[in-house]
């Protein structure tokens, strides 16, 4: 052993994508900068000697242009895509040419060239195909910048003069037209939602046979996809949101075969250039996502009701008592009826109270709910007065081989008395309790950590509490947490995994996106589908 030297330091090696990425972005910062900067004297009247009038001035344009471009394809080339890297090469080749022509600048096409002879030396790296069916639209907007230049070529040519106007205009045109061919040539692979009938069948089997978590039933709405392990003993449901691979609940199978599913889909996710990160995970496996390289974070807290323990006696809890004696004496009773014997009339009726319900509103929910209300295996837990007429009711889902049910969807008619929901929810777990159901999951919460701090909050999160309860109008997570807590569930709680902390952002709004916490109500709002055609092959 080195006496001299007992520890070394390992320097991790930085990636050849991220080292280029920095290298395309100094490049294209250093352009902007030449582009805006006086030229040196000598050089320039060298340049102006020899090249026709309105070249240097078009040069600088197109260097400060080439600059900007540079620094917009860092990002996409840091994800290895391989257009990126194509438009790299031909945006610096010409950025090249264009800061010798603008004042024999040396000193930046040095530097130019030598980040091109670096992306040649590592194309291989560059290997994330683009989006395929983005060729049509810029074939659209190729068409479409050839019709405005040959419009203007043709007013030239015929003498005629645009005016100031018209050109702002058709300038202010050329750069929209660009900015979207640039955004439609770096936009990742994108992949539709496609369940075929024989992957269906072994997923339902799988959830039946191994799904004991309160979210396992939920991987079988029809709106995600489907990734198995190669004995097809597990499987995880996913769904690709604007270039990151959203996987929703915790994989289903046996759990021996989750390390080979999820580093399989994690090779997949990257060679496609998607960011993984998965939703709703469980406290009990997050050590197989920690092995791929994800990084948990508390999300939430899911409510979750014992039945054995569950009770309406005690003074904590009067106010549901209440409600539950107010709604049994206004008539009230609760019907539990399996979706598999439903009669027409009663899913009829049913649908119409979820219509009425829901009005112009979204259908909110992904993560844990069903995006189908009569899905076979699922029960109705319904509010009927002794006429038959039905007040609301709870939509639940199966845990097969965990024993209990999953609060799916909550429908009352507008005019209810109050306290329906509280009834519902207290009756449905006595039934629960004559079933020998092992518990019953309510709604999960995000942010209880922030929305109940204690006296030892810190400052940022009082502020983020606050932020929070200002936009509880559109979220609604306060008013969520505080009626979860009239019931005094057990609290269990939920993480999301990201590959990085960067990735919050963009999975953040996917995650909204998809819950449809993003939609205001309007006829464009997602309704709950009654039926649907699966892919078949």
């Amino acid at each position: 052993m080195n006496t001299l030297y007992p520890a070394r330091v390992r320097l991790r090696s930085l990636r050849p994508e991220l080292a280029l990425a920095w290298a395309a972005a100094l490049v294209g910062a250093i352009g902007i900068v030449s582009s805006l900067t006086p030229e040196f004297a000598d050089r320039y009247r060298i340049v102006r000697g020899v090249l026709p009038p309105g070249f240097p001035t078009a040069a600088r344009i197109g260097a400060l242009a080439f600059g900007i471009v540079l620094v917009w394809l860092a990002r996409s080339l840091a994800r290895r895509r391989h257009r990126a890297w194509e438009l790299a090469v031909a945006v610096v080749t010409a950025s090249a040419v264009a800061h010798l022509l603008k004042g024999l600048d040396v000193e930046e096409a040095t530097i130019s060239l030598l980040l091109l002879a670096a992306l040649i030396r590592y194309r291989r790296t560059f290997d994330v195909p683009g989006d395929p069916g983005t060729r049509r639209p810029l074939l659209a907007i190729a068409a479409a910048v050839a019709t405005v230049a040959a419009i203007v070529l043709g007013v030239e040519l015929h003498g005629g003069d645009i005016s100031d106007r018209l050109s702002d205009a058709f300038t202010a045109l050329g750069f929209i037209l660009g900015f979207a061919a640039l955004y439609l040539w770096l936009k990742p692979v994108s992949q539709r939602v496609a369940q075929t009938v024989g992957e269906r069948q072994v997923a339902r089997a799988l959830v039946d046979a191994y799904g004991r978590d309160s979210l396992s039933f939920f991987a079988l709405r029809r709106d995600k996809s489907y990734f198995f392990s190669p004995t097809r003993r597990a499987f995880l449901a996913y769904r690709v949101v604007a270039g990151a691979a959203l996987v929703t609940g915790d994989p289903v199978g046996e759990e021996e075969e989750f390390d080979a599913l999820l580093a399989e889909f994690s090779r997949v996710v990257h060679a496609n250039g998607w960011r993984m990160a998965v939703l709703g995970a469980s406290d009990a496996q997050l050590d197989h996502y920690r092995k791929v390289g994800l990084r948990p974070i508390l999300l939430g807290e899911e409510a979750v009701l014992r039945p054995d323990t569950f009770s309406l006696e005690g003074r904590p809890i009067r106010k549901v008592r209440q409600s539950v004696t107010r709604l049994e004496k206004a008539g009230y009773r609760l019907r539990v009826v399996s979706a598999d014997d439903l009669d027409a009339a009663l899913r009829e009726a049913l649908d119409r109270v979820s219509e009425r319900w829901l009005g112009n509103n979204p259908e909110r929910g992904f993560t844990m709910s069903m995006d189908e209300l009569f899905v076979p295996g699922t029960v109705f837990a319904i509010a009927e007065t002794e006429d038959g007429e039905i007040g609301g009711f709870l939509h639940l889902a199966p845990t097969p081989a965990g024993g209990g049910w999953s609060l799916s969807t909550m429908r009352r008619v507008p005019d209810a008395p109050n306290g329906l929901t509280e009834f519902l929810i207290a009756k449905t777990v006595e039934w629960a309790k004559e079933t020998k159901a092992t518990e019953v999951s309510l709604n999960f919460c995000a942010f209880t950590t922030v929305l109940s701090p204690g006296d030892e909050a810190s400052a940022l999160q009082r502020l983020l509490r606050r932020a929070l309860l200002a936009a509880d109008s559109v979220f609604q997570l306060e008013r969520l947490y505080a009626f979860n807590r009239k019931f005094f569930p057990e609290w269990r709680p939920r993480y999301v995994c990201v590959e990085r902390l960067s990735d919050i952002p963009r999975i953040g709004l996917a995650y909204l996106h998809l819950e449809q916490l993003l939609v205001p109500p309007g006829p464009w709002a997602r309704k709950p589908q009654r039926e649907r055609q699966v892919v078949s092959h």
